[in-house]
Parts: structure tokens; sequence; C-alpha cells
């Protein structure tokens, strides 16, 4: 079954919970980035948990060693899931793989960015991207609605073994057709910044089942 990932960017704590739990009926997962954790504290991740699986969308890059250490502080704070950058390499997506196992967790790697300066240095190298992904054992990708020609050429590299979660749906004016080849498609602005998030995610959630 496709999943609803509520990409969860707003600044403050308590609003982050209000929203959480007013959707909570359609999203499978919660997604959270920098400006939630460096606004609210790392303790927002266990907090969110409490509602749904919470996936750090950290972008891990960097050298293995320091990339291991952001992957385990965001597995400990009660992240089920994290993002890394698979440009950085197969032996850095290999150690974030490492250390997500011993917590039960999975790792996904970005393929492309959904915003237009995605194509300017990660598009020429997504596909290689997903055979390093594949081998270092990550669990899924990222993948972009916003193209969706380039998001076609990314599930065949992939096969049917690795999961594709897909931004870029509502405020970035992603395809809905993401969905046929997507596991899941995440959305943000279109459901925490609309006037009621939970009939925005219930609108969302209805769009998977088409």
């Amino acid at each position: 079954m496709k999943e609803l990932v509520l990409a969860l960017d707003v600044l403050d704590s308590a609003r982050a919970l209000e929203v959480a739990k007013s959707t909570s009926d359609y999203v499978d997962r919660i997604k959270v980035n920098y400006p939630l954790v460096l606004s609210a504290g790392l303790g927002i991740i266990a907090e969110l948990a409490k509602v749904k699986p919470v996936i750090a969308d950290f972008k891990i890059a960097d050298i293995p060693y320091t990339a291991s250490l952001i992957a385990e502080i965001a597995f400990e704070a009660g992240s089920s899931s994290v993002i890394a950058h698979g440009f950085c390499g197969e032996d850095m997506l290999k150690e974030v793989v490492d250390v997500a196992e011993g917590y039960g967790g999975k790792v996904y790697a970005v393929t492309e960015l959904s915003s237009p300066g995605g194509e300017e240095f990660m598009s020429p190298v997504a596909l290689k991207i997903v055979e390093k992904a594949k081998r270092a054992g990550c669990h899924g990708l990222i993948a972009p609605s916003t193209r969706l020609k380039r998001l076609m050429l990314i599930r065949k590299a992939a096969g049917d073994e690795m999961e594709i979660l897909c931004p870029g749906l509502g405020a970035q004016g992603g395809s809905t057709e993401a969905v046929k080849y997507a596991d899941a498609i995440i959305v943000g602005r279109g459901i925490y910044a609309a006037d009621d998030p939970g009939k925005a995610a219930e609108r969302y959630r209805r769009l998977l089942e088409i």
C-alpha cells in the first residue's frame, strides 16, 4: 500500500505536534528537517514519534565517520529512518546503513533534488547514485515528482526491491502521475500550510487510492 509522508517543516514544536495529531488518520510517517529540529530541539523527534514513525531528513552528506555519528544521533533521538545524500559516495552510504541496521532503521538516498537546482549537478549522476545506493544496502531512494521522466528512469533503475519516496507535490507543483512510480509521496506545505491540515491530508490520501 502506498504511503503519505508529512514533511513537517514548521518552526514551532507546539504547531508541529498540533499538525501531526490533526493529520494522523491520513499520514503514515512524518519527515522532519533541520528547520524544525534546530528551532524546537532534537527532542521533538521523540514527541512526534509518539504520533507516527519519524524520518530524519538530515540529508547526511559528509565523510563516512561523521555521517555515521549524525545517523546515530538521529536514531537515538527516536527516528525510524534517515535520509542521506547519494552523491557523497558508496562508502558513506554503507556507513550510514551499518548504523541503521543496529537500530532496525532504514536509509533513503537522495538521487536528485525536486527543485530546479537538482538538475544542475545531480540529474547527470542520479542513475549512478541508484547503483551505489543498491550496493550500499540502502532501503530506498528520494526521487522528484517534479520531473516525471526522471522519476520513471529512476524507478526503472531501482527495480522493485527499493522504495521510492517522492517529494515535490503541492507547493512545488509536482505531477500527481508520480503516484504511479512511487511507494510514497511526501507533502509539506500542501498540508501543514492549509487552513485545515487534516482535510488537506485526507485529499492527498485519496490521491493515493486512485
